[in-house]
């Protein structure tokens, strides 16, 4: 009986538990409704044949699409579903999620290959038309595009031909718009031709119009024709046309076309002139685009009124379908396409975010939503009416055929070196080739939908997978998708296509779950323009956000989804104002407008506003390089780093250029030195009386690669002399190459190299700073070591060089030992005192590193950094800065690092490694990366890299699919792995430091926009003068491998600082502050004629020079040559430090002056001996 109570009292508890656990599940958003209840029985079924197969048409299975309208216009939206090998159907809603098929009543013909399906009212007679695109390699009259006009009464007519729309190439998706602005809709056709491309080969762009591939633009003749006006228009450019929009991506109130395109040819965004042509401009707004770009969408993902882009790819989630379907990395083959004019492009699915200035930031990998296996529909819509905007994305293949095993036995079963492997009879290849494909397996996959957390936290921007939690749990090969309020319940129903199986109806949850509110909005246009496509529609409802629209049904792929509009208000139960702008210029403005409830806003009731010319924003900042005479670009000579370590995360050749600023002739006027690359000049700018600059050439010592590059007094003869550290990895170590250079200067300017000024140096070098560390009166260098040529990731040395008169000694082991001198690979360094004892003390930061603290103790140093708490730091850090963030007397830090719109997201718990030992003895250093992908420490390595670096791990591996199911703990044997050389990295934030006085810094990540990029420059000022130091930084990285892909999503930011040590981004619309490329150094200088410059220099790229041309003036004081830090009061009691540095955050030195902030009451300067010099000033 004893027994029995307590395993009564057991099972009790465990229902507790899990009544508990079931409490606080997310109950699924979508609920599935079976097609005997629905009445939908469409399939999409494929067989493939002799004719039918993925040697004979590539895109065989690249499915259908769905198209929503509303038949009868009764209210319901009606379902219709192109079919491949089998006819199309179209559905008739009959209310509470049921349908009745009414193809053959309707007059729909199915006996096309259809694909994409366009809704529209072509003929204006209030009624919506359908579109059928149609491909496959049948002849023309079975391959022609059907238009089936609605006769009002549920049935269609076929009339493509009387329309001239009867168009027989292979069309993946149409899209109505008035891109002429008429009054009537035109339409455009995203096409390709069924060639066979040696996709090895790079084939030179077409953009004459000649290709087999060119999209098509037909415009309304107003009397119920079309003409094809492609060619006039400027559709020229072949491609592989798979995703389709239409957005105004300029707002200028003229409808744009973005295409998403297969295979290496860039995305397109053609760009409408206005006057009948359009532009293609995808390089001017794009920085890379998806590699094999699917479907997209294009909506507003931040609530900040601006149109972003999301285009899919077919990166898998998981490691075993990364590995499997993964080759080496081919570096070649990626410069071939920039030579040959392409965007850098990369498999993996990419969000473009809208900087509101004509540029993009592609922030995928931040997002969390880059990798969802062969994708074909994105949809961007709010599925859970919280107000933002969440992401759906169809996908499956239904062959693996992308499988290395597969792809690589057939290539080279097919190949002329294959003996005995095929016959020599061509057909009977064929046919062996088919019998292969025949027998290849797909694998069904989950289909994804991800929340979007900006309704949970203001500002973010990531993304969280909600597929199981949500309700979509099936696995499928699904493409085209759309939804709509099927039920007109106030919330998005889902509708999938898929092939080989039903089709996937679900209905949307919501609003029986949560309390949150919607809006929708059924637009009427005018009597062409029945439903007001191209209009755009801005809804204010609490905050400051605002949601956008662009009233356009063509989304995701092959498919149109409800042309209502439909706005989650999340707690909010009134819109403050609605915004719509018609496509003619009018516009309807709506106030106080009530939740839940669906409004119709008519075009006749709209006004045309006043025609007022916008006033151009005054911005903080103005680009000014050109009309201040600065005419430099730097140059990389190519080196290709990964031929030479295969298994290198990044290139170390490409890590320039420096800058330094100082007044090197003696007039009182700072000048600027940039460095360049080995084989090309660096050069001197030097700075006239009016406040512009002449420049002359460095071109000393040219072979030698520039990095890090100081201006400073090495003499004591009261002149600037320029010290510049050679670095990269393009020589072989410990050799003269890498010898860093003192130029001393003869008073007027001219420098001429000092070669006993130095010891013998012959580590590849990063950084220089300078300080008066052992307090003699003259200036000594902390140079940094990068990494060992040929030896990644063992460190270079780190050296501090004691001025001798101003001859330098290496006392590095003297004053640090090993622990300084073998630091790590170093990248940044400051000279600060962090603790306020009057000792200049060492910070040093750099890749694979933690921060490091060396404490000086009487010219002697300490590595403090775990008692400061500062032992779980370890980045890829590439930049420091100092500044008194909070007012309170003491120096705060910002450090630089990777960012997080990486694929690599380290942790404390789940670090990236790399783990370096001569594994196949064969005399080289082989360094393996890792990282955690689902919980698991995977290498990053394909197959293919990983043998070409160790030979023997292709008898460990000779499949793809046994590397594809192994961890790295599978890689190496125990035994092996002992003595490795290892390194670990558990954060890629770059974040803010704040020292609390006690010892200890408290770290907290500066904003998601920093973390768009690597953040390499960086400087702290008073931009705008309130009292509180600021931010400007810059970043990116293209020295990346090229399966990551280049680091390109800065565009720099200013950072407006509270005095509290927070920071707000301000947006480039309204900062002016923007770079274009591969940002590294930034400084600033003052010219003699008031101007405060910011200069930044870019690898490949040209310096640019920002000014303030609205800065109040600022009193700036000169200082002496021994100055180190000051402390300043200002008016409200508040004491600020400011340190004085000889170089500082990447490769850079700002002037040594000393600008006054707003409300200064007095400075004391220090010297770093410690004398002081008081400055008594009045309040300003």
């Amino acid at each position: 009986m004893r027994r029995l109570l307590v395993t009564g009292f057991y099972l009790l508890n465990l229902l507790f538990l899990f009544s508990c656990r079931n409490r606080e599940e997310e109950p699924p958003v979508f609920e599935r409704i079976p097609a005997e209840k629905s009445g939908i029985q469409f399939a999409n079924m494929i067989t493939e044949n002799d004719s039918v197969n993925l040697l004979d048409y590539e895109y065989v299975y690249n499915g259908g699409g769905v198209a929503v309208l509303d038949v009868n216009l009764d209210g319901l939206p009606d379902l219709f579903f192109s079919g491949n090998q089998v006819p199309s159907r179209l559905y008739l809603n009959l209310g509470n999620l049921q349908f009745k098929d009414i193809t053959e009543s309707a007059g729909i013909r199915g006996d096309n290959w259809a694909t994409g399906v366009a809704v529209a009212d072509v003929n204006g007679d209030g009624f919506p038309d359908l579109y059928v695109c149609s491909a496959r390699v049948y002849g023309d009259a079975r391959r022609t595009n059907r238009l089936y006009i609605n006769n009002r009464k549920g049935g269609f007519t076929e009339s493509a031909a009387a329309y001239g729309l009867a168009y027989t190439g292979f069309s993946t998706m149409a899209a109505f718009l008035d891109y002429d602005r008429d009054g009537d809709l035109d339409l455009f056709i995203a096409t390709y031709a069924n060639e066979t491309w040696d996709t090895s080969v790079i084939h030179p762009k077409i953009t004459d119009g000649s290709g087999k591939s060119a999209d098509k633009l037909f415009q309304n003749n107003g009397n119920g024709t079309f003409t094809d006006v492609s060619k006039k228009a400027g559709m020229l450019i072949d491609g592989y046309g798979l995703g389709l929009a239409i957005c105004d991506i300029n707002n200028d109130n003229w409808p744009d076309i973005y295409v998403s395109n297969d295979y290496v040819d860039d995305d397109f965004i053609y760009l409408n002139n206005q006057n009948g042509t359009f532009t293609e401009c995808a390089a001017k707004y794009l920085k890379h685009t998806s590699n094999f770009a699917m479907g997209n969408d294009i909506a507003d993902i931040n609530n900040d009124g601006l149109p972003d882009i999301m285009a899919v790819d077919m990166l898998p989630e998981d490691n075993e379908r990364q590995k499997l379907f993964s080759g080496a990395k081919n570096y070649d083959k990626f410069m071939m396409t920039l030579a040959q004019g392409y965007l850098p492009s990369y498999m993996r699915n990419t969000l473009q975010l809208n900087n509101g200035n004509g540029t993009f930031s592609e922030i995928g990998q931040l997002a969390g939503v880059h990798a969802t296996d062969w994708s074909w529909a994105p949809l961007l819509a709010d599925f859970d009416n919280d107000g933002f905007k969440d992401l759906f994305i169809s996908n499956g293949y239904p062959k693996d055929i992308t499988n290395r095993d597969f792809s690589v036995y057939n290539k080279y079963a097919a190949s002329p070196d294959a003996p005995n492997r095929l016959p020599e009879n061509l057909s009977e290849q064929h046919r062996i080739m088919l019998r292969a494909v025949e027998e290849l397996q797909g694998s069904k996959l989950q289909n994804y939908v991800f929340r979007n957390n900006g309704g949970d936290r203001p500002g973010d921007l990531t993304f969280t997978k909600k597929s199981d939690a949500w309700g979509l749990r099936e696995l499928s090969f699904s493409n085209g998708a759309a939804y709509a309020d099927l039920d007109n319940d106030g919330d998005l129903d889902l509708v999938v296509n898929n092939i080989n199986d039903p089709v996937f109806l679900y209905k949307n949850r919501s609003n029986e779950l949560k309390t949150n509110h919607y809006l929708r909005l059924k637009l009427v246009g005018d009597s062409l323009n029945t439903a007001g496509l191209g209009a755009k529609v801005s809804l204010y409802a609490g905050k400051n956000d605002v949601q956008y629209l662009e009233n356009s049904p063509y989304r995701g792929f092959q498919s149109s989804v409800e042309s209502v509009l439909h706005f989650g208000l999340g707690k909010t139960a009134t819109a403050d104002s609605l915004l719509i702008q018609w496509p003619d210029g009018k516009r309807t403005i709506l106030r106080n407008v009530k939740a839940n409830q669906v409004i119709t806003v008519r075009h006749k009731d709209a006004v045309r506003g006043p025609v007022l010319p916008e006033k151009p924003k005054p911005v903080l900042f103005a680009e000014v390089a050109a009309r201040l005479s600065i005419d430099f670009r730097h140059q990389e000579n190519e080196y290709a780093d990964f031929k030479v370590e295969h298994l290198l995360p990044h290139k170390y050749s490409q890590s320039g250029p420096g800058i330094a600023v100082g007044d090197v002739n003696g007039d009182g006027r700072e000048d600027f030195f940039v460095g360049n690359s080995s084989g090309y000049p660096g050069k001197l700018f030097l700075q006239t009386a009016d406040g512009r600059f002449t420049g002359k050439e460095f071109n000393l010592d040219q072979p030698l690669e520039d990095l890090g590059v100081l201006l400073f007094d090495a003499d004591g003869d009261n002149d600037l002399d320029l010290f510049i550290v050679s670095g990269s990895n393009e020589q072989m170590a410990e050799t003269s190459y890498y010898q860093p250079r003192l130029y001393r200067n003869d008073g007027q300017g001219n420098f001429s190299r000092d070669p006993s000024a130095l010891p013998r140096i012959t580590d590849s070098g990063s950084c220089v700073v300078a300080a008066d560390y052992d307090r003699d009166g003259d200036l000594d260098l902390f140079v940094g070591g990068r990494v060992y040529p040929g030896k990644y990731p063992l460190p270079a040395r780190s050296y501090i060089l004691r001025n001798d008169g101003g001859k330098f000694s290496n006392v590095t082991d003297e004053v640090g030992g090993k622990a300084l001198s073998r630091v790590g690979l170093v990248t940044s360094a400051l000279w600060t005192d962090f603790d306020n004892d009057g000792q200049i003390d060492l910070m040093v930061a750099g890749e694979w590193m933690p921060v490091t603290v060396f404490k000086n103790d009487q010219g002697r140093f300490t590595n403090v950094s775990e008692s400061l708490g500062l032992q779980h730091t370890r980045g890829w850090w590439n930049s420091l800065a100092s500044g008194d963030f909070d007012n309170d007397g003491d120096m705060d830090y910002v450090l630089g690092n990777c960012g997080q719109n990486s694929r690599y997201k380290p942790t404390a718990d789940e670090p990236i490694a790399v783990y370096a030992k001569d594994f196949d003895q064969n005399g080289t250093l082989d360094p393996v990366l890792t990282y955690y992908l689902q919980g698991q420490q995977q290498a990053t390595h394909a197959r293919d890299e990983l043998i070409g670096q160790m030979n023997f791990m292709r008898r460990r591996f000779l499949k793809y699919a046994d590397y594809a199911k192994s961890s790295f703990a599978d890689l190496f044997m125990e035994e092996e792995l002992k003595g490795a050389y290892v390194l670990t990295c558990d954060r890629f934030e770059s974040v803010y430091l704040q020292n609390e006085g006690n010892g200890k810094f408290t770290l907290k990540p500066l904003p998601v926009q920093v973390q768009f990029a690597p953040l390499y420059g960086m400087t702290s000022l008073d931009v705008d003068q309130d009292g509180f130091l600021d931010l400007l930084t810059v970043g990116n990285s293209y020295a990346t491998e090229v399966t990551i892909g280049r680091y390109d999503a800065s565009i720099g930011l200013y950072l407006k600082g509270d005095g509290k040590g927070n920071f707000q981004p301000t947006p480039v619309t309204e900062s002016g502050f923007t770079t274009t490329g591969d940002a590294k150094g930034l400084a600033t200088l003052h010219t003699k004629t008031g101007q405060h410059l910011v200069l930044v220099t870019q690898n490949s790229g040209p310096l640019l020079a920002f000014s303030q041309p609205n800065q109040k003036p600022q009193r700036v004081l000169a200082l002496q040559r021994t100055d180190a830090w000051a402390e300043i009061t200002l008016a409200n009691g508040q004491k600020r430090r400011q340190e004085l540095a000889y170089g500082s955050t990447y490769l850079s030195q700002s002037a040594r002056t000393l600008v006054l902030p707003v409300g200064v009451v007095s400075v004391t300067i220090y010297s770093f001996a410690g004398k002081a010099r008081r400055v008594a000033l009045t309040v300003s």
